[in-house]
């Protein structure tokens, strides 16, 4: 089988969230080609493999690529998250990666897609289904997209687990279950919360064993909506988060001023988190996992044998009717953090706290914006370290304001932040006019707020040491 030749551009790696908005960004700002490589058969990257009630944690509007809404801009009339912005589900990420990809990039004729196919080396890829071999050269860049990020469903669990056992991935629960079953949530992530919740909407409270090995702090889905209702309320929420910065005597304090103005929230009003996901829950949301009156906060699973799960100080019994369900694989890589643009490489990673699409995003334009200038583009896109523990918050907000303070001064950067979709209730600040008046005492609230923080933060970052 002959050996094909493509020269393009940039060659990304992936077809997922963070690949789709960095191209999306190529095709509007520059005349670059691109060919996207993926393994899958379809576009989307791990909404491809996630569990059949998997939901986005944060309102679509921020989800997706900046050329395209993603689904209908409407607020729940009822349920756990009633009056607040809608929640794509899986199939409706996927059918807008698909939409995104045959609508806007294949046509737009600077676009090749090869599904189904491995990146094997710099200059190589194959076809998963028939070997064709291709060889490459991208003149630009070759782009990292999953350097940051891991996918849970596909990690089997990392602990042993005796034959006999049911213990399943989160995609298999709903065929898995029987009437007769009790169920064990292993893990305290965004999915295990996913999993308890689609349990407690069928009713059974009482036959959930929850097992949480460290409890983490939530963000508030309430103070992250979009539109202009919201804005003083969304935007209020990162004025008043600058300002508990800048009033903390200490980490501690600065954890309670947090959630004492609701923008950090935990499962038990008891028990203190030491950890931190940027997972994002509503209040009814966690009046609802608050239910689950048998949680097991003994550690991390170690192994499951057929009649007990080990943990790290302790065990709990487990019988036949007992189904675990493994969310304990984490989405978030340990991988050390890595120049953005090194030689010709791009590695996608963070710029904003918890904000992985717009982040995609803003670094395609930057590299679409700003030539060949790899030391002026770091600098403008310092990576934000993804979070695990709970002062990953601060660490997090440190990078996050580091890169807010870089691109003052560049005015394509401003214009960029005020019309990007995926930049919020951001956006919306950045067009606030004079006669807005509630807006501007907002933003100077913000400013002010954003400069005594900045003299905060190296103590709290020192204490860190």
């Amino acid at each position: 089988m002959s050996e094909r030749v493509i020269e393009v551009d940039y060659l990304t790696v992936g077809a997922g969230a963070a690949a789709m908005a960095l191209a999306d960004e190529i095709l509007s700002h520059s005349t670059s080609s691109l060919v996207i490589v993926d393994r899958r058969g379809n576009p989307g990257g791990h909404w491809n493999d996630a569990y059949p009630f998997v939901r986005l944690h944060q309102p679509s509007e921020f989800y997706g690529v900046n050329s395209r809404e993603l689904g209908q801009q409407v607020k729940y009339v009822s349920g756990v998250n009633q009056g607040l912005y809608n929640l794509a589900s899986g199939s409706e990420v996927l059918a807008y990666y698909d939409q995104v990809m045959q609508q806007r990039f294949l046509p737009s004729g600077r676009v090749q897609y090869f599904p189904m196919c491995n990146v094997i080396s710099d200059s190589q890829f194959e076809s998963i289904l028939t070997g064709q071999a291709y060889s490459f050269i991208a003149k630009k860049a070759i782009v990292h997209a999953a350097y940051s990020f891991e996918i849970p469903s596909t990690h089997p669990p990392k602990y042993t687990v005796a034959a006999g056992v049911r213990c399943v991935s989160p995609n298999q629960l709903p065929k898995a279950a029987r009437p007769t079953d009790n169920y064990v949530v292993a893990g305290a992530g965004k999915t295990a919360m996913d999993v308890a919740l689609w349990l407690l909407e069928r009713g059974i409270p009482d036959r959930i064993r929850w097992i949480v090995p460290r409890d983490c702090w939530f963000l508030n889905r309430a103070h992250v909506q979009p539109g202009e209702e919201f804005f003083l309320q969304s935007f209020g929420s990162v004025v008043r988060q600058f300002e508990a910065l800048a009033a903390a005597g200490s980490i501690s304090d600065l954890f309670d001023r947090l959630e004492a103005t609701e923008e950090l929230l935990r499962l038990d009003p008891n028990i203190r988190p030491t950890a931190y996901r940027c997972a994002v829950v509503s209040k009814d949301e966690l009046t609802q996992l608050r239910c689950i009156k048998n949680v097991v906060r003994m550690g991390h699973v170690q192994a499951i044998q057929q009649d007990r799960i080990i943990l790290d100080s302790g065990q709990v019994a487990l019988t036949g009717d007992d189904l675990v369900i493994n969310c304990t694989a984490s989405s978030i890589s340990r991988k050390p953090l890595a120049p953005i643009w090194s030689d010709k490489r791009i590695t996608l990673q963070l710029v904003r706290t918890c904000q992985p699409a717009f982040s995609a995003a803003f670094i395609g334009f930057v590299e679409a914006t700003f030539g060949n200038d790899q030391s002026l583009k770091n600098s403008l896109c310092t990576p934000v370290p993804p979070p695990v523990v709970d002062t990953d918050w601060l660490t997090m907000l440190a990078a996050t304001t580091k890169n807010r303070e870089a691109w003052r001064g560049y005015p394509q950067i401003d214009k960029w932040l005020a019309q990007s979709r995926l930049n919020g209730f951001f956006a919306l600040a950045a067009r606030a006019k004079p006669d807005e008046i509630d807006k501007m005492m907002l933003l100077q609230r913000f400013k002010e707020a954003a400069i005594a923080a900045s003299s905060k933060l190296p103590m709290l970052l020192n204490a860190l040491n």
